[in-house]
């Protein structure tokens, strides 16, 4: 049901905004979402901190991920007799993707912060990966920083379709 649910869905107009970007800036996207929904909508560098649902990996090789649309069900194995797992990121587990995210949030020369409540360590730490120069925009509908709380904060207190869109054209008319 959920499978099925989840090959449903497409993109909002965030994700689309986003993937406009790319037009005119070298765009990377950290997402905490397992779906594909960055994908979609047309962004080709999109880095997966907590894994993604489409694909499985082998329980006894980490590196053997497959694309996977199917229910994955006890008894799929890798080559080698080895139960699949989804290639997500349970609680408790490892974050394999954080130094590539936080390579990329300390090279960034604008960094936009959507729908994350700020709680969700060691995702809401990348923030602290900026210079202290760099231009930050958090939108979210509830948002859970001030805009004192870190230099060149701009809070947009919108949902990611009403706060993306506007972002992007202010960024098309501001940025070379």
């Amino acid at each position: 049901q959920r499978r099925r649910q989840l090959l449903q869905v497409s993109p909002n107009q965030g994700h689309l905004a986003l993937a406009q970007l790319e037009n005119r800036f070298d765009v990377s996207i950290v997402t905490q979402n397992v779906d594909n929904l960055h994908e979609q909508a047309g962004s080709s560098h999109v880095v997966h901190l907590h894994g993604e649902l489409f694909k499985v990996r082998s329980t006894k090789d980490e590196n053997h991920v497959l694309e996977w649309k199917e229910d994955l069900v006890l008894g799929d194995l890798d080559p080698h007799g080895h139960q699949l797992r989804p290639h997500i990121v349970w609680f408790g587990e490892m974050v394999p993707l954080l130094q590539t995210a936080a390579e990329i949030t300390q090279q960034a020369d604008v960094l936009i912060i959507i729908g994350t409540s700020m709680q969700v360590y060691p995702a809401a730490s990348l923030i602290h990966y900026t210079d202290g120069q760099t231009p930050i925009y958090f939108i979210d509908p509830k948002p859970t920083v001030r805009a004192s709380d870190f230099g060149n904060l701009t809070i947009i207190p919108k949902t990611a379709v009403e706060g993306v869109p506007p972002l992007v054209e202010e960024l098309f008319s501001t940025w070379p």
